[in-house]
């Protein structure tokens, strides 16, 4: 908020981001070759991730933001897990610029449930007789970079 010559403005109040609620929408854990697939393998598995991040507006100041996991490791062409996992999270905000909603809530709500989503599918990975899968950091920035201008090539004419 600025006080129409680019400085903010003194009685605005501050911007606020309140994490209302955390849950999983969707667990899914597949270990469909086991006992085979716990043996000990001769080579490192292939892992695949896919993240992506969704929201949708609940109430006027509130969004619940869906991070989205699925992976799969593949040994010598035979699939020895799979999981998806839907991690959600409630956020009320506040006091936000109208242009800084959309990256406020497509990269700073998914870096907060990050941690959470990561050891739910480190834990889900264990209890399936593997290793636990430690995901390494997501950067957000770097996601939401690639969902906008991938948006942009589809609204551009041919």
């Amino acid at each position: 908020m600025t006080n129409g010559n680019g400085a903010p403005n003194e009685n605005a109040p501050p911007p606020q981001l309140n994490v209302l609620a955390q849950y999983v929408k969707d667990l899914s854990f597949e270990n469909p070759n086991a006992p085979v697939s716990l043996a000990p393998q001769q080579q490192q598995p292939s892992i695949n991730i896919q993240i992506n991040v969704g929201a949708r507006n609940v109430a006027e100041h509130d969004y619940e933001v869906t991070l989205s996991i699925e992976g799969k490791a593949e040994s010598a062409g035979t699939l020895l897990f799979g999981f998806e996992l839907a991690y959600a999270g409630v956020f009320r905000i506040q006091n936000v610029p109208q242009e800084n909603l959309h990256p406020l809530i497509m990269i700073e709500c998914p870096r907060l449930l990050f941690p959470f989503a990561r050891e739910i599918v480190a834990t889900s990975v264990r209890n399936g007789g593997f290793p636990p899968l430690m995901l390494d950091p997501v950067d957000f920035v770097g996601l939401y970079r690639q969902n906008m201008e991938r948006q942009a090539e589809q609204i551009r004419p041919s």
